[in-house]
């Protein structure tokens, strides 16, 4: 049973190592670069809100894997895709386009409007992002149903290739050096593109959907009630970032610690962020282990991984390794990731049993227990942004503390709503 799970979960887990992966490349095409911080820091703010518009679809995996497994099933989820997609298009061109988008941007950040100009160009450029993004996860949730998940390992190889490929091929170009920003935009849309044609050949390839009448009855208003509580619970989680971004660039060195966040963030998920695929492990494999048992420790197993790999990583001089070597920050810069970095070795055991509680809310449907712990997350980082202030916490290592609190509310709150 440990081989069949370790099977359906390494190319889940080999898809977020080389999307980190390729995320560094992306910071070191950028740190490589004129106004390599201007660039880091526009990215970092600009990236974070298109993340946090993503949010509502960042669940589509999931409401795919569980709710769409015939032919009409699936029609409803894809209309359902598409029209969430084109009302978050409509929310990120009013950010760009509005007085209002200006009050967020500038404004809340407190940032110089070259800044500003900076993000607002990430924003308008990325919109395709949105629809793209939405269809890929259905696919990848078809493919997860289909134990498939192989193939969700070559489309973000593929996409992960096509971003090196374009740091590469862009760095020399004289019109991305007079303006970097560029850089990360074209990169990001290669990316996204051929994840989503990958994931499509594979749906084609390899899903076959019954014909005829929904043997669920499944209406939009199902998937909504399945949906909500999951889209709820990722906008707050991706709100965390645009907000600890906003306390950060407040501060008197703000474009710095800015900077620092954007490789922090991107640096510290390689530990752990791949164990959020193990919430698909409850739904593939109830039928050959009823009890959880064989999942369960498995899960265990997976966490004490992932805190090694944060010690091996962050607690030794590795860290100048990938900081100075691979992203090609100056020393001084990578001083002021130390701390941030090593904080995350904590983030390994709090997502693993977070991962656990989502995975039994997606199996048995209750879905609608994760809602509360959205808004405790919020407000344990609205706390921690206020409270550690006091202690003499700044920069990015009050980020990364907030960040701390906000998973350890959110946590607790799915765990005591699961025992109820």
């Amino acid at each position: 049973m440990y081989l069949r799970l370790s099977r359906f979960l390494l190319p889940l887990v080999l898809t977020i190592v080389i999307q980190e992966f390729g995320g560094q490349f992306l910071s070191a095409g950028m740190a490589r670069l004129p106004n390599a911080t201007e660039s880091l820091a526009a990215y970092g703010l600009g990236w974070g809100l298109v993340v946090l518009l993503l949010a509502p679809l960042a669940q589509t995996a999931q409401m795919s894997l569980v709710l769409a497994a015939n032919r009409p099933d699936f029609g409803k989820a894809l209309g359902f895709v598409l029209a969430t997609a084109l009302l978050l298009i409509a929310l990120q061109i009013s950010l760009v386009l509005t007085p209002t988008g200006h009050w967020i941007i500038d404004d809340l950040h407190r940032i110089d409007p070259a800044l500003g100009d900076l993000v607002r160009d990430v924003l308008l450029w990325t919109v395709p992002v949105i629809p793209v993004k939405g269809v890929a996860w259905l696919m990848a949730g078809q493919l997860i149903r289909v134990k498939r998940t192989a193939f969700i390992s070559y489309a973000t190889g593929a996409s992960t290739a096509v971003g090196i490929g374009l740091v590469f091929a862009l760095l020399p170009v004289e019109a991305i050096r007079a303006n970097p920003i560029w850089l990360p935009i074209i990169a990001v849309l290669g990316m996204a593109v051929m994840e989503a044609v990958v994931l499509v050949v594979g749906f084609r390839r390899y899903v076959r959907l019954e014909e005829g009448e929904s043997s669920s009855g499944l209406g939009y208003g199902e998937i909504l009630s399945f949906v909500w509580p999951l889209a709820l619970t990722v906008v707050i989680q991706e709100f965390s970032r645009p907000l600890i971004n906003l306390f950060i660039a407040r501060q008197s060195d703000g474009a710095l610690a800015l900077a620092v966040l954007a490789v922090v963030y991107s640096l510290s998920q390689w530990p752990y962020r791949w164990q959020n695929e193990m919430k698909n492990l409850p739904a593939a494999f109830h039928n050959q282990d009823p009890e959880m048992v064989t999942i369960r420790r498995f899960m265990i197993l997976c966490g004490l991984l992932s805190i090694s790999i944060s010690l091996a990583l962050f607690w030794t001089p590795v860290r100048d390794l990938l900081l100075v070597g691979l992203i090609g920050v100056e020393p001084a810069f990578a001083s002021q990731a130390y701390i941030p970095l090593q904080l995350f070795v904590v983030f390994s055991p709090v997502v693993a049993f977070r991962t656990w509680l989502y995975g039994l809310a997606y199996w048995k449907r209750r879905t609608r227990v994760m809602a509360p712990s959205g808004p405790v997350r919020l407000a344990s980082i609205l706390l921690a942004l206020v409270l550690l202030p006091l202690t003499g916490l700044h920069g990015a290592t009050l980020g990364v503390a907030a960040l701390l609190a906000g998973f350890t509310g959110e946590t607790a709150t799915v765990w005591w709503g699961m025992r109820r």
